[in-house]
C-alpha cells in the first residue's frame, strides 16, 4: 500500500496500473456513452439570445406566432431586358411573392442609376422555405441562361448563410483531416516510435469524440454553434496531445528505475502539472462567463468537459495503457527519428547564455515582445460581414459583394422591431410614423408584418459592419426612432439584425472585459501562490502572459487589420478584428501557458531542491524541461496552424492568433525570457523556509529523492512497497 499523505494524483495512477482492464475498458465505456447520447439523444440546439437592444428586438420576434421572412435580392442591369422576364419568371414560381424591381420603385435603382435590384420573399414554412429557395434560385439561373449579356447576382437571407454554413462544415472536415497526419508527424519526430506516437493521438481523438458526444446533450439548455465546435476540436487536440507527451517523456526519462516506478514518478510529478494546468484552463475559461453573453456560455462549456476529459484520461488511461505495453511502448522504431536525450543541449546553451547577463537578454526578450505589441494600440473590434467572411470566389459571396456596392446596407440591413403590449401594432398611426421614418433613411426600406409585431428592413449605408454603419445604426436608435415613433402611445421599438448584434456584442465585450482580465490575472496569481508559494513567482508568470498575449494582439492587428501578408495568407483585410477573439485569446492562452511554467518551474525548483545553485537550477532546469514543451507547443502551433487554410476569414484569425502566442510563449518567453526573469531574482523567487512547495503535494520535495525512497507520514523515510 502507498503510505498515508501520497498525493492523490499518484495514488489514481497507481490504481489505474493495478487495475489495467477496469481503467482501460472504463475510459472506452465512456466514450462510447458520449457516442450513444450524441447519436440518439442530439441536443434541441438551444437558441441563443442577442446582446443589448438587439437582443430585446428579437426576444419580441420570438414571441409572435409567426417568424420573420426571409429575403433575397438579385442584382441586375437597370435597363436589360432580363428585368422583366425576371419579374416574371418568379411570379409564376409560385415560391415567391412581395416582389419589388426597378420597373414599379425608383428606390429599386443604384445611386449612379447603372444597376436595379429585384426583392423577393420566400414562401413557406420549415423544409419548404429550402425548397422554393431553390425553386427561386432556378429561376434566377434560367433568366440568366436566356439572357448572357446581363450578370446576375443573387445574395440575400437564406443563400449567404447558406453558403457560410456550408463552408463552416467543409472547414471542420479539413481541419479535422489535417490535424491528425501533422500531430502523428510532430509526435513520430518526437518519440521515433509509431506505437508511442499513436497513444496520444488517440488519447486526444477519443477524448474529443467524448466531447461531442456529451456536447449534444448540453446543447438542449446551452447554445453550442459551429464556430465552438470547431474550437472544441483544437483546444481538445492540443491540450490531449499535451498532456499524453509531458506524461510519456517524463515515463521514458526514468525508464531506468522500471516500468512501474516511471509511471509512478511521472504521475507525481508531470501528473501534477497536467491536473494544476487541467484545473487552471477550467478555471480560467469561466471569466468568460462575466460577459453574460450566451454563445460565449457554450464555448465556456465545451472547454471546460474537453480539458476535464483530458486530464483523465491522463491521469488514468494512459498510465494503464503504459503498464500494459511495458517497453513494448517504444516498437515499430523510425532509425534516426526520436533519439535525443532529455537533456536539450540547445535550450540549455540559450539559459546558460542569458543567465549570465539576465538585465540585457531581460530588455531585449521583452522589447521584442512589446514592439511586437505596438500595433495593437490601433486595434479595431469589429466582426466581418458575409461578403467579407469567406473568399469572393465563392459565388454567393461575390454576388453579396457586388450587391453591397450597388446598394450600400442592403446585405445587412437595421431591424427595426415595433410591438404593442395591447396586441397588433400595424395601425394607420403607426404607419404614417413608419413612413416618416423611412424618407429619412436610405432606400430600399421594406416593412414586414410578423404576427402582431411589424418589422422595418433599413439598410444602413456603409458595409453594413463599419464606421458608418455605426454611425448610421447609433443615429436611428438615438434619434431617428424616438422622433417618429416615440410619441406613439403603448409602442416599443428596439433595432435588431446582423449590424446590430454584432454592434451591440462588440460593446458589451468591451464593458465586461475589465471584469473578464481582473478575473483572470487574479485567479491566476492565486493557483501559482498557491502552488508554488512564492509571490515572485505568479508575479513573473502574469507579467511574461501579458507580454505574450499584447504580442499576438499586435500580430493580429498587422496582419488582418492593416493586411500585412494578406494576399500569402489567402484573404482581404476588412479593417477589424474579431470582437471576441481578443478576449477568448487571453482567457485560453493565460490557460494553456501554465503548462509551460509549471512544467519548467517545477524542473527548476527539482534541482534548486537537490543543493544547485540559482544558476545552475535554472539552467538543468530548462534543459531539462524546455524539450518537450518545445515539442508540445511544436504540436499546438501546427494544430492551430491548420486554421490559416481553411477559407472563413475567422477562423484564420484564430489558427494565427493562437500559433503565434503559443510559439512565443514556448520559445521566446519560456525559453529566454523566463530564465533570464529567474536569474534577476536568484535566491529571492523561493521563501528560504520552504522552496517551491506545491500545495502539500510534496511534488519537488518528492521527486529528488531516488525513486526507490518516499516520505513517511511524520517525515522519516521508507520503502515503497507493492500494492
Amino acid at each position: 500500500m502507498l503510505p498515508a499523505g501520497t498525493p492523490v494524483v499518484e495514488r489514481v495512477a497507481r490504481w489505474s496500473t493495478h487495475h489495467r482492464a477496469a481503467a482501460i475498458f472504463g475510459w472506452l465505456a465512456l466514450v462510447a456513452l458520449a457516442w450513444v447520447i450524441g447519436t440518439f439523444a442530439p441536443g434541441t440546439d438551444a437558441r441563443s439570445s442577442p446582446a443589448g437592444d438587439a437582443g430585446t428586438g428579437q426576444a419580441a420576434l420570438d414571441r409572435q406566432a409567426s417568424r420573420a421572412p426571409l429575403w433575397e435580392n438579385v442584382l441586375v442591369p437597370r435597363d436589360s431586358p432580363a428585368v422583366t422576364d425576371l419579374v416574371t419568371t418568379l411570379t409564376t414560381s409560385g415560391a415567391v411573392a412581395d416582389i419589388r424591381s426597378p420597373l414599379d420603385d425608383p428606390a429599386q435603382v443604384s445611386a449612379d442609376g447603372r444597376s436595379g435590384l429585384v426583392t423577393f420573399r420566400i414562401l413557406g414554412t420549415g423544409s419548404e422555405i429550402r425548397a422554393n429557395l431553390a425553386t427561386a434560385t432556378a429561376a434566377v439561373d434560367a433568366v440568366a441562361a436566356r439572357h448572357p449579356d446581363a450578370r446576375l447576382a443573387q445574395a440575400g437571407d437564406l443563400s449567404v448563410s447558406g453558403a457560410v454554413d456550408k463552408s463552416i462544415k467543409e472547414d471542420i472536415g479539413r481541419s479535422e483531416t489535417r490535424s491528425l497526419p501533422l500531430t502523428l508527424l510532430i509526435l513520430l519526430a518526437v518519440f521515433g516510435s509509431l506505437v508511442a506516437a499513436a497513444i496520444p493521438v488517440l488519447l486526444a481523438g477519443t477524448t474529443v469524440l467524448a466531447t461531442f458526444g456529451f456536447l449534444s446533450a448540453v446543447d438542449n439548455w446551452i447554445p453550442v454553434n459551429s464556430a465552438t465546435s470547431s474550437m472544441t476540436l483544437l483546444i481538445g487536440m492540443a491540450v490531449g496531445v499535451d498532456y499524453s507527451l509531458f506524461f510519456l517523456r517524463r515515463v521514458r526519462e526514468e525508464r531506468a528505475h522500471g516500468v512501474e516506478e516511471s509511471i509512478r514518478i511521472a504521475a507525481r510529478t508531470s501528473g501534477h502539472v497536467i491536473v494544476v494546468s487541467g484545473l487552471t484552463v477550467a478555471l480560467c475559461v469561466t471569466g468568460l462567463l462575466f460577459t453574460g453573453l450566451d454563445n460565449l456560455r457554450g464555448l465556456t462549456v465545451s472547454t471546460i468537459l474537453v480539458v476535464g476529459l483530458a486530464v483523465l484520461a491522463s491521469v488514468t488511461v494512459l498510465p494503464a495503457t503504459l503498464s500494459l505495453l511495458g517497453t513494448r511502448v517504444d516498437r515499430l522504431r523510425i532509425p534516426w527519428l526520436g533519439k535525443r536525450g532529455t537533456r536539450s543541449r540547445f535550450w540549455a546553451g540559450v539559459a546558460s547564455t542569458v543567465t549570465r547577463r539576465p538585465a540585457l537578454w531581460t530588455g531585449v526578450a521583452a522589447g521584442l515582445l512589446v514592439l511586437l505589441a505596438l500595433p495593437a494600440a490601433g486595434i479595431r473590434l469589429q466582426d466581418p460581414a458575409p461578403a467579407e467572411s469567406l473568399p469572393h470566389s465563392v459565388a454567393v459571396i461575390g454576388a453579396a459583394a457586388r450587391v453591397q456596392d450597388a446598394f450600400p446596407g442592403i446585405t445587412m440591413p437595421a431591424h427595426v422591431v415595433l410591438w404593442s403590449d395591447r396586441g397588433p401594432v400595424d395601425t394607420p398611426a403607426v404607419r404614417r410614423a413608419i413612413g416618416e421614418l423611412t424618407a429619412r433613411t436610405p432606400k430600399p426600406a421594406v416593412v414586414v408584418p410578423v404576427g402582431d409585431a411589424l418589422v422595418v428592413r433599413i439598410p444602413l449605408g456603409g458595409t453594413g459592419n463599419d464606421e458608418a454603419a455605426d454611425r448610421s445604426l447609433t443615429a436611428l436608435r438615438e434619434t431617428l426612432l424616438p422622433q417618429a415613433i416615440g410619441g406613439l402611445d403603448g409602442v416599443h421599438f428596439a433595432v435588431a439584425g446582423r449590424t446590430a448584434e454584432a454592434h451591440d456584442f462588440t460593446a458589451q465585450v468591451l464593458a465586461r472585459a475589465p471584469y473578464v482580465f481582473g478575473f483572470i490575472l487574479l485567479l491566476a496569481f492565486v493557483l501559482l501562490l498557491a502552488v508554488f508559494r512564492s509571490v515572485a513567482v505568479p508575479a513573473v508568470s502574469i507579467l511574461l502572459n501579458l507580454l505574450s498575449a499584447g504580442a499576438a494582439y499586435g500580430v493580429l492587428t498587422l496582419v488582418f487589420q492593416d493586411g500585412f501578408l494578406a494576399p500569402l495568407l489567402g484573404f482581404t483585410p476588412y479593417g477589424g478584428v474579431l470582437g471576441w477573439l481578443p478576449m477568448f485569446l487571453f482567457v485560453l492562452l493565460f490557460g494553456l501557458s501554465t503548462d509551460y511554467h509549471v512544467f519548467i518551474l517545477s524542473r527548476i525548483g527539482e534541482r534548486r531542491l537537490a543543493g544547485g545553485s540559482a544558476r545552475e537550477a535554472i539552467v538543468e532546469g530548462t534543459a531539462r524541461s524546455s524539450g518537450v514543451v518545445t515539442s508540445a507547443a511544436l504540436i499546438m502551433t501546427g494544430v492551430f496552424s491548420i486554421f490559416l487554410s481553411l477559407a472563413a476569414i475567422e477562423y484564420k484569425m484564430l489558427g494565427l492568433g493562437m500559433a503565434v502566442a503559443i510559439l512565443l510563449d514556448a520559445t521566446l518567453v519560456r525559453g529566454v525570457l523566463l530564465p533570464a526573469a529567474l536569474a534577476l531574482l536568484g535566491d529571492r523567487l523561493w521563501p528560504p523556509e520552504a522552496p517551491v512547495r506545491t500545495s502539500g503535494n510534496r511534488l519537488i520535495q518528492d521527486a529528488k529523492r531516488p525513486p526507490h525512497e518516499v516520505r513517511a507520514p511524520h517525515g522519516g523515510r521508507g520503502r515503497a512497497g507493492r500494492s
